[in-house]
């Protein structure tokens, strides 16, 4: 079982930058591939950054790369999303996610994960 818990939410004006942290309870943390995913008003969940257990391999959405960077420190078993250039469309409640599972190209998919935080708003303003 692991528990996950958002932060680094928050207010930021378009162009600015903002780190999400989601710690992770649990001492097998460094074997479990890590996500982010958001989900803004009215609009699905969809995937923003993934990384392997190994803190190898990497996957974005299109929508993200060159302006996000996901990382991890195992030792601290924290997952870090650092956020820049940001957007009004970056807008969203951003969700940490857990899976024991390895994959070559961390998973995309939100059916691919097991656990889940609470989430952290993010808001962009013009």
């Amino acid at each position: 079982q692991v528990q996950l818990v958002e932060s680094g939410g928050g207010l930021v004006q378009a162009g600015g930058s903002l780190r999400l942290s989601c710690a992770a309870s649990g001492r097998t943390f460094s074997s479990y591939t890590m996500g982010w995913f958001r989900q803004a008003p009215g609009k699905e969940r969809e995937f923003v950054a993934a990384i392997s257990w190994r803190s190898g391999p990497t996957n974005y959405a299109d929508s993200v790369k060159g302006r996000f960077t996901i990382s991890r420190d195992n030792a601290k078993n924290t997952v870090y999303l650092q956020m820049n250039s940001l957007k009004p469309e970056d807008t969203a409640v951003y969700y940490c996610a857990a899976t024991p599972d390895y994959a070559l190209r961390p998973p995309a998919r939100s059916t691919d994960y097991d656990y889940w935080g609470l989430g952290t708003q993010v808001t962009v303003s013009t």
